[in-house]
């Protein structure tokens, strides 16, 4: 009676290990073979020698799923099983590579990679032979074995399962053993048959390569080979954009190539995603990439392009449209309001320094906003600062173009890990995997996964590294354009100019500047006006209309924000000129004397109708104060008449001029502002408003009038541009229009020419001044657009976007408080296109040393910081502060101080692409050798200490075709999720030889692998929203256990 084995109470597997076990020899036959299964099988063969009758023969069938018998049994036509050699050399090629997909699914494991190791040695050594059958599909799953037994020379096992792992153990199949003699051998007769087949090919040694190129090789892979291979694939949209798309022949000649990657990898993200954000570092050539990416979607879609600009910069950008041929409408971002709700539709819209767009609730945002959503255009924005101060600048700018709730390939991983999926709902009643749910983390891993779907991003570091070339006879290096003109990259030298500052010198103005009584006197500032709120009668008096109770409910908007702007303004007014700064005192105390005037006479006080969320100190260069006189409107208001110049006013003339200003504010400008009554403010505000314009005048009479025949500082910086520089074109940095306009004003008094100043209150266009100051590198005839100019002082705000590189001296005539400004500045004309080898860059820094600027900035931070517990001043003023050694390195002229450290991060797309880039150009067969290496492989590098420890990095690419990497520790758990720095943590050399694996290192591997797959499976949330039943019922259980915890109901087992 035969036996029945239905993997339930019998296995197969059991029985044939106990048939072979005994055996001399084996004939299996089978419709599917996966290797990993052979381990069940192998320890019982491995002491066969391999000769013929002393070996396993494994015949494998070519076998169709039932999809594709069903076809071909009803298929319409008769279909040819006819097999000749073609035929055979194509389905052998097939199931080759089918075996190998075998071995590229699933997670390693220790057993299995035995198992397939001892696999491929009896392959090798011919104790097991394996024939593929050509010749028509074969079915047929049997199981021969022939021993030394007289009695039973053979037993026979037919049936349902195929030489697998599920097949031998699991359910589901059903299987008899043969045990009749007869019967055996006519099996044995008929698998002969086949085994001898012509069409019956031998694939013993095919297979036991297909092992050993696989990851259960016994020779370990190079950790340089899985480093590119990592890199190779997070580079997937680069390689893919440039293979995608093609430069428009307008540019092919003018770009170079990391500027062609770019638009490439930008275009790709446009395509898939609708927008991208080109965010590479001052002086690399955005404008023309934009140009070129515009171009490229114009004349493959035959779309049209809006280019919304600031103003200052619409003239450089009708250069570029006439000179490229784009056909593109110029808006300038403060007519977006008036002007794009009757505009005709445009598919493609560039917003050139898109981080001026913050503000969500601002007029001019949502105008934007809304004109993408209603003619569904596609956006790319520019910005060498993306990111300013918080991650919601990121936000805002993807939300022009990105749905906040809609759902996005990825989540803020960090941040769910941090507190859970379920608490992430029930904290923020949003899906993780949106723009919303992103906006929750703080943390930077979860932005750069986010942002690498829309940031195009590279910093002059990177280019230098991955695209220059080194001229070996010059030392230099450099770019190759299309044509072989060459580009080279100038190195930045900091030079210090040394101005007198006698801190024991009564009769030197700048000591008392920098003296304790000056910031004691800034520090105790009440600065009632950014503070109204805390000046409000209580209660406020009947009869308020409701316009005054909304200017009332909305004074404390921006209050804290603005008195810290106003002190921390102050201070840096002081370092920048003690012109600029008196002349800032004098003003502060005229608008002091305004609202106390209107006090006084029991008159409305005016508030500007500025918005507050659109005001950015750090994008001002100007003295204005939106929090009281700010305008909406773009005609200028002669707010202060004696503003051009420090006056040294005496009390007397300044309440006259109060009055005096007061009444054109009243009778010219009133529906410029909104007027409140004075009869809702208590004493206090008049009281300390009097306090702060004494403790200011105080300082004017300490300081007296501002002498500039002896201001040392400048007189230092007449002496650069008439002896050393005397002919050279320098360009000059000032944060302040008024020290700008100071320098200018003074400089052209001594009898220095051809000079001009450009700011926020320039009358000239600044398109304009840089065209006369830099006319070689914006391609325009010296002269043809004014006099040429050989000295610009320019502030910050207003150099971005504009050409420069004519000139090779950058002066800091007043030092920023981050060192990020001061490397940008060098950057205006460190750019494409400079011809000399080095850039000089000076900063102005007391002759007695920098300790004097080191001690003065102590004392501020103390002050400004200890104010904070009292007021809440905004402490992210100093976040991107410069370190006191970067004071004493530019002092000391240190060179690479000024290199570098200019952007932050490049892309990941960029920065894999780089490492594929370099590692190819290096080694030529990598491009042929990373691509074929299987899809699962694994090695082991020995790796510096680190917090994180030993441990092991899993990559994986999803269903849903996103990339996952985790880096997890010799227990299971993960420690990151940032790609960038699992990245760099996998980063080696071509010698880096490989080390011993753990043996926990498959274990942890599958943990990280079934992780990244369930949180992607996960995103969009398992339980639902908040408000769903499931969530509900989740919630208060769990709340139930967590109140019942530690009592006689809740016991954990």
């Amino acid at each position: 009676m035969p036996r029945i084995f239905d993997n339930i109470e019998t296995r197969l597997g059991d029985g044939l290990q106990e048939a072979v076990a005994t055996a001399s020899r084996a004939d299996f036959c089978v419709g599917y073979f996966n290797m990993r299964g052979w381990k069940l099988l192998d320890g019982q063969i491995d002491h066969w020698t391999g000769s013929d009758d002393n070996c396993c023969r494994l015949l494998v069938g070519m076998h169709r799923t039932p999809e594709e018998a069903i076809r071909l049994l009803h298929s319409p036509t008769p279909v040819d099983e006819v097999v000749d050699q073609a035929t055979a050399r194509s389905l052998h090629k097939q199931i080759a590579e089918e075996f190998r997909r075998q071995l590229a699914s699933g997670v390693p494991s220790n057993e299995d990679e035995l198992g397939l190791r001892r696999l491929a040695g009896q392959l090798r050594s011919r104790r097991v032979r394996t024939k593929l059958f050509l010749r028509h599909p074969l079915h047929a799953k049997l199981y021969l074995c022939f021993r030394s037994d007289p009695t039973s020379p053979s037993i026979g096992f037919l049936g349902s399962s195929n030489l697998t792992m599920p097949g031998l153990l699991k359910q589901g199949e059903l299987n008899v053993d043969v045990l009749d003699h007869d019967a055996c051998v006519k099996l044995a007769k008929w698998f002969e048959d086949r085994w001898s087949d012509r069409f019956c090919i031998d694939i013993s040694n095919e297979l036991a390569d297909i092992i050993d190129q696989s990851w259960a090789t016994e020779k370990q892979l190079s950790p340089y080979l899985l480093y590119v291979k990592i890199a190779y694939h997070l580079c997937r949209e680069a390689r893919e954009g440039a293979t995608l798309f093609n430069l428009p022949a307008a540019f092919r000649g003018l770009l170079f190539e990391y500027q062609a990657k770019a638009v490439q990898l930008a275009a790709q993200h446009l395509n898939r995603r609708g927008g991208v954000i080109l965010g590479d570092v001052v002086g690399l050539g955005k404008t023309m990439m934009a140009s070129a990416l515009a171009r490229m979607l114009e004349d493959d879609l035959g779309v049209e392009t809006l280019i919304l600009c600031p103003p200052k910069l619409r003239r450089m950008w009708d250069d570029y449209r006439q000179r490229f041929g784009l056909r593109a409408t110029i808006v300038s971002i403060g007519q977006t309001q008036q002007l794009l709700p009757e505009l005709r539709r445009h598919r493609l819209v560039i917003i050139d320094e898109s981080h001026n767009l913050r503000n969500r609730q601002g007029s001019r945002y949502l105008a934007i906003r809304e004109y993408l959503a209603q003619n569904e255009a596609k956006v790319i924005m520019l910005s060498a600062t993306p990111y300013n101060k918080s991650y919601s600048d990121l936000a805002s700018q993807l939300r022009l173009f990105v749905e906040p709730d809609q759902a996005l390939p990825c989540q803020p991983e960090r941040y769910v890990q941090e507190i859970g999926e379920t608490e992430f709902i029930r904290r923020h009643q949003c899906r993780p995997n949106t723009l919303d749910g992103f906006e929750k983390s703080v943390h930077a891993d979860d932005w750069r996964q986010l942002m690498q779907m829309y940031l195009v991003r590279r910093t002059r570091s990177f280019i230098r590294q991955h695209y220059a070339q080194l001229d070996t006879d010059a030392g230099r290096e450099y770019l190759t354009l299309a044509d072989g003109t060459r580009n080279y990259f100038p190195d930045r030298v900091p030079k210090v100019v040394k101005f007198e500052c006698r801190e024991n010198d009564s009769t030197d103005q700048y000591a008392t500047l920098y003296s304790p009584g000056v910031v004691q006197a800034l520090s105790t500032l009440h600065l009632p006006r950014y503070g109204l709120k805390n000046y409000l009668a209580d209660p406020l008096p009947q009869g308020l209309t409701a316009d005054e109770q909304r200017s009332i409910d909305g004074l404390s908007r921006a209050g804290q924000r603005m008195m810290g702007f106003c002190r921390v303004g102050l201070f840096k007014r002081l370092e920048s000129s003690g012109g600029s700064f008196i002349l800032s005192l004098e003003r502060h105390i005229l608008r002091n004397a305004l609202a106390q005037h209107a006090l006084d006479n029991g008159l409305p006080i005016p508030i500007g109708k500025s918005d507050f969320g659109e005001f950015d100190p750090s994008q001002s260069d100007g003295d204005a104060e939106p929090s009281l006189f700010g305008t909406d409107d773009d005609e200028p208001v002669e707010t202060e008449p004696m503003d051009s110049e420090p006056r040294h006013p005496t009390r007397d003339f300044i309440r006259a001029k109060a009055a005096e200003l007061y009444a054109l504010y009243r009778d010219r400008y009133a529906s410029r502002f909104r007027w409140l009554p004075s009869s809702i403010f208590t004493e206090d505000l008049k009281e300390h408003l009097r306090q702060d314009s004494d403790r200011l005048l105080a300082i004017c009479d300490e300081v007296g009038p501002w002498q500039h025949t002896s201001d040392a500082k400048l007189n230092a910086l007449f002496e650069l541009l008439r002896t050393t520089h005397a002919t050279e074109k320098v360009l000059v940095f000032t944060q302040y229009a008024d020290t700008a306009d100071y320098l200018v004003r003074e400089l052209s008094r001594r009898g220095i020419a051809d000079v001009s100043a450009a700011t926020g209150n320039s009358s000239d266009d600044p398109t304009s001044l840089a065209y006369r100051f830099s006319p070689r590198s914006n391609q325009r005839r010296p002269g043809h657009d004014g006099s040429e100019l050989r000295i610009l002082i320019a502030t910050d705000v207003l150099s971005e976007g504009q050409n420069l590189q004519d000139a090779h001296v950058v002066v800091n005539y007043d030092l920023p408080w981050a060192i990020i400004r001061l490397i940008q500045r060098a950057g205006r004309v460190d750019r494409i296109g400079q011809q000399s080898p080095i850039i000089l860059c000076y900063s102005f820094l007391p002759a007695e040393g920098v300790d004097t600027i080191i001690r003065l900035r102590t004392r501020i931070r103390a002050r400004l910081r200890q104010n904070a517990e009292v007021v809440g001043t905004d402490e992210a003023f100093f976040e991107d502060e410069a370190p006191e050694t970067v004071i004493r390195d530019l002092y000391n002229e240190r060179s690479g101080v000024l290199n570098d450290a200019d952007g932050g991060e490049t892309d990941l797309a960029s920065y894999a692409y780089g490492i594929w880039k370099d590692a190819k150009e290096q080694d030529p067969s990598l491009e042929r050798i990373i691509p074929s290496l299987p899809d699962v492989v694994y090695t082991a590098k020995t790796f510096p200490s680190d917090l994180m420890g030993p441990g092991a990095i899993v990559y994986i690419r999803t269903g849903d075709d996103i990339d996952a990497l985790a880096r997890l520790n010799t227990d299971g758990k993960i420690v990151s999720m940032s790609q960038r720095s699992i990245l760099d943590a996998a980063a080696c050399d071509p010698q880096t030889s490989p080390a011993p694996r753990g043996d926990w290192h498959h274990q942890v591997v599958a943990v990280g692998a079934a992780h990244l797959l369930t949180e992607q499976k996960r995103i969009g949330g398992q339980l639902g929203g908040r408000s769903g039943a499931r969530f509900r019922v989740y919630d208060r259980l769990n709340r139930w256990v967590q109140e019942q915890s530690g009592t006689l109901f809740v016991r954990r087992t």
